[in-house]
C-alpha cells in the first residue's frame, strides 16, 4: 500500500490530505476529524471516480484519467466544477471551474515530492504532498479535490459570516 501525504494552502488556512492507495483506490481524510471529509476515488482503466465527503455536505468525482491528461467533473452538472489538466510525467497544467472564473492548476513532481499551486497568487493555495507510490494522476486529482473541499469550507463559512451581519 503506498501513501499520500501533505498539505494544501498554509499553516492557518489549509487542509491536511493524508490517504493510502491499494492499486486501484485511494481512501483517506482531507482535513481534520472534526472539519473535514473522507475521499475516496477508484481508478479502473482510465474511468476515475469517487467521492468526497458525506452523502449531504460532499461532491461526487467522475471522469477520465489517462498518462497525458485528467478530465473530471467534481459535484454535479448544475452544481459542480470542470477539472482539465494536462499531465506528463512531473508537471500538470491546466484549470479547474472553467476559464472566467476558475483557478489555474500548476503542479510539478521532484521524486516523491508533489508541489506548486492551484489559483492564483491571492486566492490561491499552495500543494505540498509526498506521493509514495501514488499515481501521478490520482496524486493531482486528490490535491484539486482538497482544493475544492477548503474553497468550499471557505466560501460556506463567509456566507455564514454574511448572515450574521
Amino acid at each position: 500500500m503506498s501513501d499520500l501525504d501533505g498539505r494544501i494552502g498554509g499553516i492557518r488556512v489549509g487542509y491536511d490530505l493524508n490517504a493510502d492507495w491499494n492499486g486501484t483506490r485511494l481512501h483517506g481524510r482531507i482535513g481534520g476529524h472534526l472539519e473535514g471529509k473522507d475521499i475516496t476515488l477508484t481508478l479502473s482503466g482510465e474511468r476515475v471516480d469517487g467521492r468526497v465527503g458525506g452523502h449531504i455536505k460532499g461532491f461526487d468525482a467522475d471522469g477520465t484519467l489517462s498518462a497525458d491528461e485528467l478530465r473530471v467533473r467534481l459535484g454535479g452538472r448544475i452544481e459542480g466544477d470542470d477539472v482539465r489538466a494536462t499531465l506528463t510525467e512531473t508537471s500538470a497544467d491546466g484549470r479547474f471551474s472553467g476559464r472566467i472564473d476558475g483557478k489555474d492548476i500548476r503542479l510539478h513532481l521532484a521524486g516523491d515530492r508533489l508541489t506548486g499551486r492551484i489559483g492564483g497568487t491571492l486566492n490561491g493555495k499552495d500543494v505540498n504532498l509526498r506521493v509514495g507510490g501514488v499515481p501521478f494522476g490520482v496524486a493531482v486529482l486528490a490535491a484539486v479535490c482538497a482544493y475544492k473541499a477548503l474553497e468550499d469550507h471557505e466560501d460556506a463559512e463567509r456566507k455564514e459570516d454574511e448572515q450574521k451581519d
